[in-house]
């Protein structure tokens, strides 16, 4: 019977460095930044002082986007992308910083900290094309 920690730790490293063919396929790299933003996002949280409780109720909002799918395919893709761009997440927290208001800054944090998980999973923005057709599925088929 294999040892459990070795499970676990190959487990662990197929999550972090998925195994492709070719080591140098950019994916790897982008899922690792995502990774690497998500521990950013929640130190950064953590020194704003704000509750963690909040965190754990807001982190999953961004995936009610998924519900413009029911309008189409095309309509869910623009909804999802918009929401898991880091684009408006970071204007929150800009909007925060320059108005020195926590809250805005906290929530910016908490939205990013989703897309940076979310990139680091492997979900990518999506295609119009199907829901699971993303930039990071591209690139894991390109290898």
């Amino acid at each position: 019977m294999p040892d459990q920690t070795v499970l676990s730790r190959k487990l662990v490293l197929d999550l972090i460095v998925p195994r492709q063919k070719d080591p140098t396929n950019p994916g790897i790299v982008l899922r690792l930044e995502g990774f690497a933003l998500f521990v950013v996002m929640l130190l950064l949280y953590r020194e704003l002082g704000l509750s963690w409780w909040l965190l754990v109720l807001l982190f999953l909002l961004p995936d009610l986007s998924m519900l413009a799918y029911l309008a189409g395919t095309r309509t869910g893709a623009v909804v999802y992308n918009a929401v898991h761009s880091y684009v408006l997440p970071a204007a929150l927290f800009v909007l925060g910083f320059v108005g020195e208001g926590s809250v805005p800054m906290g929530l910016g944090l908490i939205w990013g900290a989703h897309i940076a998980l979310d990139r680091f999973l492997g979900f990518g923005l999506k295609y119009p094309g199907s829901f699971t057709d993303t930039d990071l599925q591209r690139l894991a088929r390109a290898d």
